[in-house]
Protein backbone atom coordinates (compact mmCIF):
# COMPACT_ATOMS: atom_id res chain seq x y z
CA UNK A 1 0.00 0.00 0.00
CA UNK A 2 1.21 3.50 -0.82
CA UNK A 3 2.03 5.91 1.98
CA UNK A 4 -0.60 8.69 2.40
CA UNK A 5 0.44 12.16 1.26
CA UNK A 6 -1.45 15.09 2.75
CA UNK A 7 -2.00 18.40 0.95
CA UNK A 8 -2.83 21.90 2.11
CA UNK A 9 -4.63 24.25 -0.26
CA UNK A 10 -2.66 27.52 -0.39
CA UNK A 11 -4.61 30.35 1.24
CA UNK A 12 -7.52 29.16 3.35
CA UNK A 13 -5.94 25.71 3.77
CA UNK A 14 -2.98 27.20 5.63
CA UNK A 15 -5.36 28.77 8.14
CA UNK A 16 -7.33 25.53 8.56
CA UNK A 17 -4.16 23.50 9.12
CA UNK A 18 -2.85 25.94 11.73
CA UNK A 19 -6.12 26.52 13.57
CA UNK A 20 -8.15 23.32 13.11
CA UNK A 21 -5.28 20.87 12.45
CA UNK A 22 -6.51 19.19 9.29
CA UNK A 23 -5.48 18.87 5.65
CA UNK A 24 -7.60 19.61 2.59
CA UNK A 25 -6.70 16.46 0.64
CA UNK A 26 -4.99 13.12 0.97
CA UNK A 27 -3.55 11.00 -1.82
CA UNK A 28 -2.97 7.28 -1.47
CA UNK A 29 -1.65 5.72 -4.66
CA UNK A 30 -3.89 6.95 -7.47
CA UNK A 31 -6.78 7.91 -5.15
CA UNK A 32 -7.39 11.46 -3.89
CA UNK A 33 -9.93 12.27 -1.16
CA UNK A 34 -10.76 15.85 -0.25
CA UNK A 35 -12.06 17.38 2.93
CA UNK A 36 -15.37 19.11 2.55
CA UNK A 37 -14.94 22.43 0.75
CA UNK A 38 -17.28 25.30 1.44
CA UNK A 39 -18.11 28.28 -0.72
CA UNK A 40 -15.72 30.59 1.14
CA UNK A 41 -12.96 32.81 -0.16
CA UNK A 42 -9.52 33.03 1.45
CA UNK A 43 -10.97 35.25 4.21
CA UNK A 44 -13.86 32.79 4.80
CA UNK A 45 -16.47 35.17 3.45
CA UNK A 46 -19.52 33.34 2.10
CA UNK A 47 -21.45 34.85 -0.86
CA UNK A 48 -25.05 35.87 -0.25
CA UNK A 49 -26.31 33.96 -3.30
CA UNK A 50 -26.60 30.20 -2.82
CA UNK A 51 -25.70 29.66 -6.49
CA UNK A 52 -22.50 31.69 -6.05
CA UNK A 53 -21.69 29.86 -2.80
CA UNK A 54 -21.96 26.54 -4.65
CA UNK A 55 -19.85 27.89 -7.53
CA UNK A 56 -17.17 29.01 -5.07
CA UNK A 57 -17.18 25.56 -3.44
CA UNK A 58 -16.52 24.04 -6.87
CA UNK A 59 -13.65 26.50 -7.44
CA UNK A 60 -12.24 25.60 -4.02
CA UNK A 61 -12.44 21.92 -4.91
CA UNK A 62 -10.59 22.63 -8.15
CA UNK A 63 -7.82 24.36 -6.16
CA UNK A 64 -7.66 21.54 -3.62
CA UNK A 65 -7.61 18.79 -6.25
CA UNK A 66 -4.79 20.60 -8.05
CA UNK A 67 -2.63 20.57 -4.91
CA UNK A 68 -2.76 16.77 -5.04
CA UNK A 69 -2.14 16.55 -8.80
CA UNK A 70 -5.77 15.85 -9.73
CA UNK A 71 -8.57 17.67 -11.50
CA UNK A 72 -12.28 17.48 -12.08
CA UNK A 73 -11.67 15.01 -14.92
CA UNK A 74 -10.57 12.50 -12.24
CA UNK A 75 -13.58 12.92 -9.92
CA UNK A 76 -15.68 9.78 -9.56
CA UNK A 77 -17.73 10.50 -6.41
CA UNK A 78 -19.28 13.63 -4.92
CA UNK A 79 -20.88 14.08 -1.50
CA UNK A 80 -22.71 17.37 -1.01
CA UNK A 81 -24.14 18.61 2.28
CA UNK A 82 -26.86 21.25 2.28
CA UNK A 83 -28.41 23.42 5.00
CA UNK A 84 -31.96 24.58 4.36
CA UNK A 85 -33.15 21.87 2.03
CA UNK A 86 -33.07 21.49 -1.70
CA UNK A 87 -34.70 24.48 -3.34
CA UNK A 88 -34.73 24.19 -7.15
CA UNK A 89 -31.82 26.67 -7.42
CA UNK A 90 -29.60 24.29 -5.40
CA UNK A 91 -29.89 21.39 -7.82
CA UNK A 92 -29.85 23.74 -10.82
CA UNK A 93 -26.52 25.18 -9.65
CA UNK A 94 -25.04 21.76 -8.84
CA UNK A 95 -26.03 20.26 -12.21
CA UNK A 96 -24.85 23.32 -14.15
CA UNK A 97 -21.44 23.04 -12.47
CA UNK A 98 -21.25 19.26 -12.96
CA UNK A 99 -21.78 19.83 -16.68
CA UNK A 100 -19.20 22.62 -16.73
CA UNK A 101 -16.46 20.86 -14.74
CA UNK A 102 -17.18 17.28 -15.86
CA UNK A 103 -18.59 17.51 -19.39
CA UNK A 104 -17.30 14.09 -20.44
CA UNK A 105 -18.37 11.96 -17.49
CA UNK A 106 -20.91 11.76 -14.68
CA UNK A 107 -19.77 11.01 -11.13
CA UNK A 108 -21.81 9.23 -8.52
CA UNK A 109 -23.43 11.70 -6.10
CA UNK A 110 -24.80 11.58 -2.58
CA UNK A 111 -26.73 14.67 -1.50
CA UNK A 112 -27.49 15.11 2.21
CA UNK A 113 -29.54 17.71 4.09
CA UNK A 114 -27.96 18.81 7.38
CA UNK A 115 -28.79 21.22 10.22
CA UNK A 116 -25.50 23.11 10.16
CA UNK A 117 -21.96 23.16 8.77
CA UNK A 118 -18.55 24.39 9.97
CA UNK A 119 -19.26 28.13 9.65
CA UNK A 120 -22.59 29.62 10.76
CA UNK A 121 -23.21 31.21 7.33
CA UNK A 122 -22.38 28.10 5.28
CA UNK A 123 -25.21 26.46 3.34
CA UNK A 124 -23.18 23.99 1.29
CA UNK A 125 -20.10 21.81 1.70
CA UNK A 126 -18.81 19.43 -0.97
CA UNK A 127 -16.22 16.65 -0.82
CA UNK A 128 -14.99 14.45 -3.66
CA UNK A 129 -13.05 11.31 -4.45
CA UNK A 130 -10.83 11.30 -7.52
CA UNK A 131 -8.87 8.54 -9.22
CA UNK A 132 -5.87 9.70 -11.23
CA UNK A 133 -5.46 7.49 -14.29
Amino acid sequence: MSKPEFFITPGYGDYLRENLHYAQAVKVGDRVETSGQGGWDDEFIIPESIAEEIAQAFRNLERTLATAGAGWEHVIHVNSYHVGGFAPEVNEAMVKLYRHYMPDHTPIWTQVGVDSLGLPTMRVEIRVTAIIV
